[in-house]
């Protein structure tokens, strides 16, 4: 079954009800390993990899079996995509971006700062020909990727400090890593790359004088808000961040084609799955926060002027030392720029209404 038929339909009910004829009985036992970049506290990300392994396990009666081990009990969290195209492993759930300095093209393949939002990823990659890009680009790393999750508009981050106006960053010791540490840079911030578990000590004790993560959800766990009290919004480095599945090119190519299919089915499944949890679980999260006297705070305009200038500025100097990331920002370009018209009309002003008209 092709991919493109599996994608087309109403809802995912068809992309599973499409599966129900085909019986696995004659068909071989296969058993896959699966690395993920996060750890288990991380239950809503984490969590695609075990949906994935278990809508598979179901839709073969059992035949494809995968199993997910969290980030370091196989290899590193950052090591993900090494494991998966040297087939330590045979499929992996990651962010694209954690690879940019592989390639800065590995960015598209989970967001760009000021990008498309999760509604428009999902767009350009099943529907607007950046799932084939990303691809092919992949190829030379002997990977396949498959849209695996989106948290959605990340927030901007914990600081220390209150920031009212883009001087109050410089000198800014921030842990942020890839495109938006390149961009927070040129704005005068120190950027940070720490691992999850190292930055609330860092925070703690003044290492660092901010940090962003995911989200109120998950950064209620890691405790950020007892340290540092005032919350940024919004992430615009991650508009809407797509995790995915990547999978190693030989293995996925011996697999028979019922498989295959139930792999892309259960693939897609866990990324609706993710951004919806994610879109319940950080409304209430986010109230608990304020009610511990965390403030609130949407990052001065002259931050988010001179951020989103120095991020396409970055993209464009990449654009012309790099073909591979210019031949995919091309047509990225493309379809933001047109998605952007559409979403204008349509769903920003709906939601400028809905939101902020009493």
């Amino acid at each position: 079954m092709k991919r493109r038929d599996l994608l087309k339909g109403a809802g995912l009910g068809l992309l599973t009800g499409a599966l129900a004829p085909a019986r696995a009985a004659d068909l071989p036992s296969v058993h896959w390993r699966l690395a993920s970049s996060f750890p288990k506290s991380l239950d809503t990300i984490y969590g695609a990899a075990e949906a994935l392994a278990e809508r598979v396990h179901k839709l073969t009666e059992g035949k494809f079996q995968i199993r997910a081990f969290a980030g370091g009990e196989i290899v590193p969290g950052l090591q993900v995509l090494d494991a998966v195209s040297q087939a330590t492993v045979e499929c992996g759930h990651t962010a694209g971006y954690y690879y940019v300095g592989k390639n800065m093209a590995f960015a598209f393949d989970t967001c760009l700062p000021f990008g498309l939002n999760a509604r428009q990823q999902n767009s350009w990659m099943y529907a607007g020909g950046g799932l084939k890009l990303v691809n092919e680009f992949l190829k030379d790393y002997n990977v396949l990727t498959f849209p695996g999750g989106n948290t959605g508009a990340q927030m901007g981050g914990w600081f220390r400090k209150e920031i009212k106006s883009l001087a109050d960053i410089k000198g800014l010791k921030m842990r942020i890593p890839g495109i938006g540490g390149q961009i927070m840079a040129r704005l005068g911030v120190v950027p940070q790359t720490l691992a999850g578990g190292d930055i609330y000590p860092a925070l703690e004790r003044g290492a660092i004088d901010a940090t962003e993560w995911v989200g109120p959800y998950d950064d209620e766990k890691l405790g950020f808000h007892k340290v540092a009290k005032h919350y940024y919004y919004p992430g615009w480095w991650e508009g809407g961040p797509q995790l995915s599945f990547f999978v190693n090119a030989r293995k996925w190519q011996e697999l028979p084609d019922v498989y295959k299919a139930a792999f892309e089915a259960a693939a897609a499944e866990a990324n609706v799955k993710m951004l919806a949890e994610y879109d319940a679980k950080n409304p209430p999260a986010l109230a608990r926060l304020v009610k511990q006297g965390v403030k609130l705070r949407a990052f001065p305009q002259d931050i988010m002027v001179a951020a989103r200038k120095a991020a396409f500025e970055i993209y464009e100097e990449e654009a012309r030392r790099n073909p591979a990331f210019k031949r995919i920002y091309t047509e990225w370009k493309k379809f933001a720029d047109a998605s952007n018209q559409w979403f204008k009309v349509a769903e920003a002003a709906y939601a400028n209404f809905l939101f902020y008209v009493k």
